[in-house]
């Protein structure tokens, strides 16, 4: 049974017609993008907000009307996939690289629907390492000045080369181990000048749609 999709397919039903709906990024979320594109092509009349090219192009591919965040100042749903979620709705995010992105459309949105499988729901988050977008430019000063928080930061590569972003910022993946408090972890990143921004999604998550392996789907409202 594939959890992940299962999950994703689950969340697109609180998809009403007319929305503006947040296109999240990743392997979960896909589903739901694939699901959407079917029921437009139904009828459904909805606008879609991209968080990344990857998201962008799919959309498009499957005829999902799109529209400029520039031209919007509230997005109705959104939904997007996690590296972690803890049980107070917390999330890592990021893996994909399209932190920011998402971010700023999580912000936004009135609400914030994460699909993830059972793997993903973890009662600490830090495990997985967490990814903090930073600039190019004198970016060994800060991963200096991260580290100093108390981990070990590590650059992304692709093909050998320093992963890039959507928009142009490398990432640095940082082994915390245990976060016990995401609230503070998130705004002492964010107040290193360099950082962009960090995968911690602290109060912006309010539904958790959680796949299974036996084929039930679990879901959690803050």
């Amino acid at each position: 049974m594939n959890a992940k999709k299962l999950a994703g397919e689950k969340a697109v039903d609180y998809i009403q017609n007319g929305m503006i709906v947040g296109l999240g990024t990743g392997s979960t979320v896909h589903w739901s993008i694939l699901k959407l594109g079917e029921l437009v092509k139904q009828g459904l009349i909805i606008k879609g907000v991209p968080t990344s090219k990857q998201t962008e192009q799919l959309a498009n591919e499957l005829g999902i009307p799109l529209v400029d965040l520039s031209s919007i100042e509230q997005i109705d749903i959104t939904i997007d996939g996690a590296d972690e979620a803890n049980p107070a709705f917390e999330l890592i995010k990021g893996g994909g690289g399209a932190l920011l992105r998402e971010k700023m459309i999580a912000s936004i949105s009135k609400r914030l629907v994460v699909v993830m499988d059972e793997t993903k729901n973890v009662a600490n988050l830090g495990e997985f390492p967490l990814p903090v977008e930073i600039t190019q430019f004198g970016w060994e000063m800060t991963r200096r000045q991260i580290s100093a928080l108390g981990c070990e930061p590590t650059l992304r590569l692709k093909d050998n080369l320093p992963f890039i972003t959507d928009n142009g910022n490398y990432i640095l993946d940082c082994d915390f181990g245990n976060i016990h408090d995401a609230k503070n972890l998130n705004h002492a990143l964010n107040m290193i000048p360099g950082v962009v921004e960090n995968g911690l999604f602290v109060n912006l998550a309010d539904t958790m749609v959680i796949g299974k392996r036996d084929g039930h789907v679990n879901i959690l409202f803050k």
